[in-house]
């Protein structure tokens, strides 16, 4: 990871930190080589605190850990990206991110259950696993699967129960994603699919 930390006066660069599930960014701090060497060997995000003017582990007294996924340098090598899981609120006012805004990340769940669960299920298959058997039985099985699931909707579409019917739908796109891992397609060229449909 090259770096050009030389380009600020004081040695220190700009980190966005993004939650690596939602995408949201969660905080802007400062690093200095060292800093960024203790963070890349550690896993945990570690600044330089300008008011302290000490490395400073994101957490350290609160357990409130930020956990390296991926790291990487922005084209003119002064600035850096961290996504990282969060092991907690990551304000120090106890809000889920430094700039007011949810965190929740209900609209990429999907694709974390497919390339996160699902596929580490398809491979490295686990005998108490579901989805490791469902796989394990074949193309056909999952495709009649998410036929069988498909009619379970429409059965609870017609009656008043919401939670049964929400129950269903979330076993329809379920099987849905496992059927699209077993073919190797992502969910998001799925969605690319859409987004090309209804380009203005």
């Amino acid at each position: 990871m090259n770096l050009n930390f030389s380009k600020s006066p004081d040695g220190l660069l700009p980190v966005v930190i993004q939650d690596s599930l939602t995408g949201k960014v969660l905080m802007l701090g400062y690093m200095n080589a060292e800093a960024l060497k203790q963070t890349l060997e550690s896993g945990k995000v570690t600044f330089f605190s300008r008011s302290k003017q000490r490395l400073w582990v994101k957490g350290e007294t609160s357990g409130n850990f930020l956990f390296v996924k991926e790291a990487l340098v922005d084209c003119d090598q002064d600035t850096l990206l961290i996504k990282a899981e969060p092991a907690g609120p990551v304000c120090h006012t106890g809000a889920a991110t430094c700039f007011e805004s949810s965190n929740d990340g209900k609209s990429l769940f999907l694709s974390y259950l497919q390339k996160d669960i699902i596929r580490k299920r398809k491979n490295k298959p686990s005998e108490s696993s579901y989805t490791s058997k469902l796989f394990a039985r074949g193309i056909n099985k999952v495709a009649q699967k998410v036929g069988e699931e498909a009619v379970e909707v429409v059965i609870e579409a017609k009656d008043s129960n919401d939670e049964l019917f929400k129950n269903e739908v979330a076993d329809l796109l379920f099987h849905l994603l496992v059927l699209l891992e077993h073919k190797n397609i992502d969910l998001d060229e799925v969605i690319d699919v859409l987004r090309s449909r209804h380009k203005s």
